[in-house]
């Protein structure tokens, strides 16, 4: 998102930032009121903010951001220590080269991964057919409904060892799996974007091994366009 009273500054800053494909412009603002009323309804990742403006001042407005990253973006020098007491994550002085953005671009990208790695769950646990089982999402290969009671799953981890979960709809599995990491295909199946070696319009090989065969699953009509976005095509 960003921030700057003076609107040429602005359409500058997004051109620049339109230039780099890591990231992608939400919302620009030439007036921080404006912003203030608006930001309960975007959701962004990190601020590009000018200080100086009218009314309010781009370091009042960090401090109302709820913790998001912050770089500013402004002609003086004189904001540098104010800036850095609020934990900004860099301070780039006008006129902005492209190069320069890059760098302050790169700092918020490594703290935004840092912090979401810190902040993510690893696994979860669940009761099965062995006991309380701790499933770490990085070993699942895939997990499909049971052929012998369909209120259960079956996972199947990455070194062929297969756990049945009693009880647990597909649906609440899903809220539980990273999304960006596992995909629901068919009425039955989830499968790990890891385990997917090839596949066409309707079928994944996966490169999961049954009885020395890849096995192979089909792509629902209804799920083809979620696991298309997924796999980035």
């Amino acid at each position: 998102m960003l921030l700057d009273d003076e609107l040429l500054g602005l359409t500058y800053m997004k051109m620049l930032c339109e230039q780099l494909p890591e990231i992608e412009v939400v919302k620009a603002f030439n007036n921080p009121i404006t912003l203030l009323e608006e930001i309960a309804s975007l959701s962004f990742d990190f601020c590009i903010l000018d200080i100086e403006m009218p009314e309010m001042n781009g370091l009042q407005i960090a401090n109302l951001i709820d913790g998001k990253p912050v770089i500013f973006a402004t002609a003086y020098k004189d904001y540098a220590v104010d800036a850095f007491d609020l934990n900004a994550i860099d301070y780039i002085q006008k006129p902005i080269k492209i190069d320069r953005l890059k760098q302050a671009i790169q700092k918020v990208i490594q703290h935004l991964q840092i912090h979401k790695k810190v902040g993510e769950k690893t696994f979860f646990q669940h009761n099965t057919d062995k006991g309380k089982t701790l499933f770490y999402f990085d070993k699942i290969a895939l997990i499909r409904t049971s052929d012998t009671d369909s209120r259960d799953k079956v996972v199947l981890l990455v070194h062929g060892v297969e756990f049945v979960l009693k009880n647990s709809p597909l649906k609440k599995l899903l809220e539980i799996l990273p999304a960006s990491d596992f995909c629901q295909v068919n009425k039955k199946e989830i499968i790990s974007i890891k385990s997917i070696q090839a596949f066409s319009f309707d079928e994944i090989t996966t490169n999961i091994l049954i009885n020395g065969k890849n096995l192979k699953i089909t792509v629902g009509e209804i799920y083809r366009n979620d696991f298309l976005q997924k796999v980035k095509i």
